[in-house]
This record gives C-alpha cells, sequence and structure tokens, in this order.
C-alpha cells in the first residue's frame, strides 16, 4: 500500500491514500503465518483425542481445570493472533451447534491448512485451493449421507452403545453406563413434539446440580426439579404429596418507591396508620393467593416477613428468590402458569403435576426436591463426587453426551467411527480426483491427504508407529471400499479393526458438521491476503505508533 500514498494533488502536494503507519504483511508473509498459527492451535490439543487422550491442567482466571475436551481447553487459554482466535471460535461454534468432535475440527482444520502450504508455494493461486476445497466439500457431503443408516430410537440397548463411544473418549469412562443412560433419560423427559417437530431443550430445561461429598456411583436423574434452597419459615412443612403448586414473578413485599421516596408523617398515629397499611397491603395479597389454596408459592422475588406469617398460619409452603430459568422447569414440571399479579391467578394456574415435595440435606445445604411429577418434561442431573474440580469435568462429559443424543433424535442417522469414515471418504475423493481437470485436482486430492490425520492421530495416541497403520488403511479401503468401509483405528489398542464389530459408530450430524466447519474456516483463512495491524495514538504522543501482528500465547 506504500506506493498508494504518493499520489501528486493539484498543488504538487501528496494525497493520502492508506495511512503507511501500520504495518501490513505480504500476501505469502501472511498466508503462511496464517497455516503455521493453525497448526500450533491444532498440536496444541492432538493428544487429547480419542479413548487414549491425555489431560490438559490449564491454571486460568476461573482457577485449575483438568480435562481433555477440546472447547474447555482451548477458551482458557490467552490467544491473541487474530487467525489462532478464528480456529479457537471453530471449536466453540462446534460445542454449540452439536456439542461433539470440539478436538477433531480443530485437528481438521489445522492439517487442511498444512496441506495447503506446498500448493501456495507451488504458485498455485488461493481462488483454485479454494475452489478444489469446495467442490471436495459437496462431495464429502453426498458421501456421507450415502454411507449413514437410520438407527432405531426405541432400542434403548443401541442407543446406550452409541452414547458409549462419546464418553470412551472422556475422563468419566470408568462410569460410563451410569452417566450414558442418564444422559439419555435426560434427553426422553425433555423430548416433546410441536406441530409435528421435535423439541429438545436441553439448555432451559434440563438442570444439573452438582453436590460435592458422597460417591460419584450416587448420581442420578431426577425427573422433576431439585433447588439449592430451603423453606423460608423454620415451622413449614418439609414434605407434601401431591401439592397445589403456585409460581408467581411478583414480590410478596410491600411496594417500595422505585426512586427517593419520602413520607412526612404529622401526627404521632400516622406511623401507625402506615405500618396498617403496609400490613392490609400484604394480607390482601395473601388472601388472594390463599383462595386458590395451594400447599406451596414459589416467586422470584421477595417474600416478608408478614407474608410468611401469613402463610405459616395458613398450613401454606413459601419458597422465594429463585431464578427465572428454575421457575421455568417448575412450572413445566407442576404443570403450573407463573403469574405476574396476584390478581390475575385462576384455578387453571395452579400446578398439580408433582407427586412429591421433599425438603432434603445434602452434604452442609437444604435442597427442595419437587419429583414423582406426571409427564414432567423437565429434569435435573444430580451429580456426586469427590471435589469440585472433579464434578465440573464430569458436567462438561454430561454436555457433550446429552448435546449427541439430542443431536441422535433430531436426526437418527450414525456412521462409523474410529476413522472409518475419514478413511472411506478419503478414498472417495482421490477416486474422483483423477476425473477433475486443472490446479483445483491438487486441492482435491489434498482434502483426502487431511482426512487420514484421524486414524493417525488416534494410532499415534494409542503409542504405536502410525505410518504402518494408516499404510494397512489405505491398502484395506483402496482393495474394495464398498466391503472394506469399516475398517478404521481401534482407538483403544490402536490397531486396524471393523468399527462396526467393536460398535464403534457417530452421528451423522457431528460428523458432517465437524467437516464443513473445518474446510470452510480453512477456506475462508487461505482467502486472506494480508493482516493490516492499526494502532491508536497515545496519550502525550502526536504520532501514530507501529505495531506488528499481535503473538499468540497458549
Amino acid at each position: 500500500m506504500q506506493g498508494m500514498q504518493g499520489m501528486p494533488g493539484m498543488g504538487g502536494s501528496p494525497v493520502i491514500v492508506i495511512n503507511s503507519t501500520p504495518q501490513q504483511e505480504s500476501v505469502r508473509e501472511t498466508q503462511i503465518q496464517n497455516i503455521e498459527t493453525a497448526k500450533t492451535v491444532a498440536d496444541v490439543i492432538r493428544t487429547s483425542l480419542g479413548p487414549r487422550a491425555m489431560l490438559k491442567m490449564i491454571f486460568s482466571a476461573h482457577g485449575l481445570v483438568i480435562t481433555n475436551d477440546g472447547n474447555a481447553i482451548l477458551r482458557e487459554l490467552e490467544v491473541v493472533h487474530p487467525a489462532a482466535k478464528m480456529i479457537v471460535d471453530l471449536s466453540r461454534a462446534q460445542d454449540e451447534e452439536v456439542g461433539d468432535g470440539t478436538t477433531t475440527v480443530i485437528i481438521l482444520a489445522g492439517e487442511i491448512l498444512h496441506l495447503a502450504e506446498p500448493l501456495l508455494k507451488r504458485g498455485i493461486h488461493p481462488i483454485f485451493v479454494v475452489a478444489g476445497y469446495s467442490r471436495a466439500l459437496d462431495d464429502i457431503m453426498e458421501h456421507l449421507y450415502k454411507i449413514s443408516f437410520e438407527v432405531d430410537l426405541d432400542d434403548r440397548e443401541n442407543m446406550m452403545k452409541l452414547l458409549r463411544n462419546t464418553l470412551g473418549t472422556k475422563m468419566v469412562r470408568s462410569h460410563i453406563d451410569l452417566f450414558c443412560g442418564m444422559a439419555l433419560d435426560a434427553v426422553r423427559t425433555v423430548t416433546r413434539v410441536v406441530e409435528g417437530k421435535k423439541d429438545i431443550d436441553i439448555k432451559r430445561f434440563v438442570k444439573i446440580e452438582k453436590v460435592p461429598g458422597a460417591d460419584i456411583s450416587d448420581s442420578c436423574v431426577i425427573p422433576g426439579v431439585v433447588i439449592n434452597k430451603d423453606v423460608t419459615h423454620t415451622g413449614m412443612k418439609r414434605r407434601i404429596e401431591n401439592p397445589r403448586i403456585i409460581c408467581l414473578d411478583c414480590s410478596l413485599e410491600y411496594k417500595k418507591g422505585e426512586s427517593a421516596t419520602e413520607v412526612q408523617l404529622e401526627r404521632a398515629g400516622d406511623f401507625e396508620k402506615l405500618l396498617e397499611i403496609e400490613e392490609q397491603y400484604i394480607k390482601r395479597m395473601c388472601t388472594e393467593i390463599l383462595k386458590h389454596k395451594p400447599d406451596i408459592v414459589i416467586t422470584e422475588k421477595g417474600c416478608s416477613d408478614l407474608a410468611q406469617h401469613f402463610f405459616f398460619r395458613a398450613g401454606v409452603v413459601a419458597l422465594r428468590r429463585f431464578r427465572k430459568t428454575d421457575n421455568d422447569r417448575i412450572a413445566r414440571a407442576s404443570g403450573a402458569t407463573i403469574v405476574n399479579q396476584v390478581d390475575e391467578l385462576q384455578e387453571s394456574f395452579v400446578g398439580t403435576k408433582c407427586g412429591l415435595f421433599e425438603v432434603r440435606k445434602l452434604g452442609d445445604e437444604y435442597f427442595s426436591f419437587l419429583t414423582d411429577c406426571k409427564d414432567p418434561q423437565a429434569c435435573t442431573l444430580l451429580l456426586r463426587g469427590p471435589s469440585k474440580d472433579h464434578l465440573n469435568e464430569v458436567e462438561r462429559n454430561l454436555h457433550d453426551v446429552m448435546a449427541v443424543a439430542k443431536n441422535i433424535f433430531l436426526e437418527p442417522r450414525l456412521v462409523l467411527g474410529g476413522g472409518a469414515t475419514e478413511m472411506s471418504t478419503a478414498q472417495m475423493l482421490r477416486e474422483k480426483a483423477a476425473a477433475i481437470a486443472g490446479r483445483e485436482q491438487f486441492a482435491y486430492q489434498a482434502i483426502a491427504d487431511a482426512l487420514e490425520v484421524i486414524p493417525r492421530t488416534l494410532a499415534a495416541n494409542c503409542g504405536v508407529k502410525p505410518i504402518r497403520q494408516i499404510t494397512q488403511l489405505r491398502a484395506k479401503h483402496a482393495e474394495d471400499p464398498e466391503t472394506n468401509r469399516a475398517w478404521g483405528i481401534d482407538g483403544t489398542t490402536g490397531k486396524v479393526a471393523k468399527m462396526d464389530e467393536l460398535n464403534i459408530w457417530e452421528p451423522l450430524v457431528v460428523k458432517s458438521q465437524s467437516l464443513k466447519t473445518a474446510i470452510e474456516a480453512s477456506m475462508m483463512l487461505l482467502r486472506v491476503d494480508k493482516i493490516v495491524s492499526g494502532s491508536k495514538k497515545s496519550k502525550g504522543n502526536n504520532g501514530p505508533q507501529m505495531s506488528g501482528p499481535p503473538p499468540m500465547y497458549y
């Protein structure tokens, strides 16, 4: 851009088009830098893939994190380089979209960009590389659907086998059946059909309650709601069968002024009259609520001592200061309707689907249990374990397996795991590459080579020599692509094996999303030809400061 700043004007003075102060990289330097950055990020989590994955211990502002989850690792790193930030965002996008494959997508993106480097050095323009990648992506999506098959959602044993593959690479694999069953039951509980379509909202209606103490095998799914709250009055009941529940989104206290409010009292009796007005106001609200004969009153706001007194005298349990999300879960589980004003209460708004209300002590705290609900459509995963760090990792693992279960319910199609799908897809691309003319053929072939990084990494993490295993896999898939489609890498032993015999499967939506995200991100980075690092003026300095492209820390 330097040549664009000295254009002579009408008076002979130069016309500044682009400020030359910000540091700029050349096209080749920018592309190589982005590729090296992506490869560096991929190398950080490469050993965290597969059943033999290694854990990472990360010290961050949030404390100590011990995990092998790709998204959990990368989000704790201090990443400054713009290309590195984009690669890290892939993991977050994968986690939010399908919940699994966060490590796979980073490793794939790094390998795809790494194999693009020789093409750029040979003088092939990035546009042709991107065109080849785009063409390969279309063929990959078509091939994945072709080799996938449907699964019976009513077969619990098969569903458990599928979910075991997700948790088989996690830290909780020693209790794999327990947590797979919990995830499957939780997803089934919150699944409902709306206008002919399945609606599965895990984020809103599945609560994970972590209570340190006891053994991890004491964890369970509770079809209902568990809240870390006790009754507001010590004399209130702590166990009620078939309770009538009212959920409120209003305060059961005297209404205070929104701004500074002054009250002038002229006579001695005015203060007593003021207190009487407040008492009558609260009594009127409580009377309106008690007309509907509730057993439990739950409010998101406060509940004054006077209101507690009225409820206690009527034998009603009061619970206060609930989160909005918790109140929504209780309303859904009990069949209640949340009301903003007590005057709007109707008999149909009272929840009657809860079978049991009970306050229990877990550890050092009291928890309110609303269980035995009729068609609850909301549930709580109660996690027990030795420490908070361990429970945090269990929570991350449960999030992944629930997301996989959700995706299987929404799109019940599976593909083979263990790198078998990648090898089958790579063989398909090699066969089609011969029919592609021009420079796009090289990029098309590069995608086929990049897909082998998944089985190669699985073998390497098992401690075996990956070259021998990949050579055997190539020979198997090249010999008969249809019959030998199931051959992949056993992630436990590192040997070549048939994935269908080992019951190693992956949801189609997870696999397709991983490949799509990795290839599309690589295409975008390859089209970046310059990094312009601008800078602002510092205080006390009239001239601009120069700064190079930011480094990446990890």
